[in-house]
């Protein structure tokens, strides 16, 4: 049930939290699937629903950086530099977990993750929980494993129906794709997952490049090489190959839509069933910001094939190539997926 974000009812979904249930809430990146990261068989009830593996870690949202000491083994310098530049906003730590922290919370890991949200719903929940629980909300995304991230509160009712008693309506995510993830668990600085917060960003607050993740890295939320997918097919495709790969897929008697930077509407008749033709922002923040949502409703129009015009590669746009890249990887057997066209360029 989607309820509005009053005192009356976070206060309600704190109370629901530390009774062990779940408990669905905005963030500036993304709508959370919330639960007791103090209590086992909460957290299990989040991974029955995202029907998530067990080994895939969770993010732990907290209310403060202090409240960090209570979760993190400890805070290096470099979590404490990156902590005071971005938290509270959308940037995740992996650090060494605290002795106590069930490892159900980190698949199994000896690190966790851990952030300070800036949404003020987000805060206002675990502030709540502090006085009446642990005031640590384990919250991965509010979707099923593996595909799209709901940033409007109608987004997880579509993925979850009734399972979820308690969805926080905080309007739609501010930055529409999930939180940077940073690796400083081992003394240096690792970009696990790109985000909202730029590599330039976090260079400069370290004062340094940061490090690429290799077979050592702890394995993080939203790093596998196929995630964030439509039930459609997504071809990311370079800009003047877009309109041949679409008519041959719509010629082969597929279901199309596109989705690009450029101007291309007139290109197709849209009454005659061709192609439609859906024109993305210009800017990176704001292409994020629509991404999930455009990617939704193309879904639930019945597209069997979304071609994607390659975004610019410039490193302002990262986190929307890996997004794309994510969601346009083959994907494991069972999943949906529809056949790839010989002329189609997968990137």
């Amino acid at each position: 049930m989607i309820v509005p974000a009053t005192p009356e009812a976070l206060e309600q979904a704190a109370l629901a939290l530390a009774a062990g249930e779940v408990v669905a809430f905005p963030t500036e990146t993304v709508y959370g699937l919330g639960a007791d990261a103090a209590d086992p068989q909460a957290v299990g009830r989040v991974f029955a629903l995202k029907q998530r593996p067990a080994d895939h870690p969770l993010i732990v949202h907290l209310a403060s950086a202090d409240a960090a000491a209570a979760w993190a083994a400890e805070m290096p310098p470099l979590a404490r530099r990156l902590a005071e530049c971005f938290w509270p906003g959308p940037l995740t730590l992996i650090l060494r977990r605290a002795p106590h922290v069930n490892t159900v919370v980190t698949g199994g890991q000896d690190t966790i993750g851990l952030r300070v949200p800036s949404h003020p719903v987000a805060l206002a929940l675990l502030q709540a929980f502090t006085r009446v629980g642990s005031g640590a909300i384990a919250a991965p995304s509010a979707n099923r494993f593996g595909r799209l991230s709901a940033t409007r509160a109608a987004h997880v009712v579509d993925e979850f129906g009734d399972a979820v008693r308690m969805v926080i309506d905080g309007g739609d995510s501010d930055v529409g794709i999930e939180s940077t993830i940073v690796d400083v668990s081992g003394g240096r600085a690792v970009l696990l997952r790109p985000g909202a917060i730029g590599v330039d960003a976090l260079a400069d607050a370290l004062g340094g490049p940061l490090a690429a993740p290799d077979a050592g890295s702890p394995r993080a939320s939203g790093t596998l090489a196929s995630h964030y997918a439509p039930r459609a097919q997504v071809m990311l495709v370079e800009p003047d190959l877009v309109v041949e790969v679409a008519r041959f897929l719509h010629g082969d008697g597929k279901s199309v839509a596109v989705l690009a930077r450029t101007a291309g509407e007139p290109l197709f008749d849209a009454a005659s069933g061709a192609p439609r033709w859906n024109r993305a922002p210009a800017d990176a923040a704001a292409y994020a910001h629509d991404l999930y949502a455009v990617l939704r409703a193309l879904d639930a129009a019945g597209t069997d094939v979304i071609v994607v015009e390659q975004p610019p590669l410039d490193v302002q746009w990262s986190a929307v190539h890996d997004r794309l890249l994510r969601a346009a990887a083959d994907r494991p057997a069972g999943a949906h997926a529809a056949s790839v066209p010989a002329t189609g360029r997968r990137r």
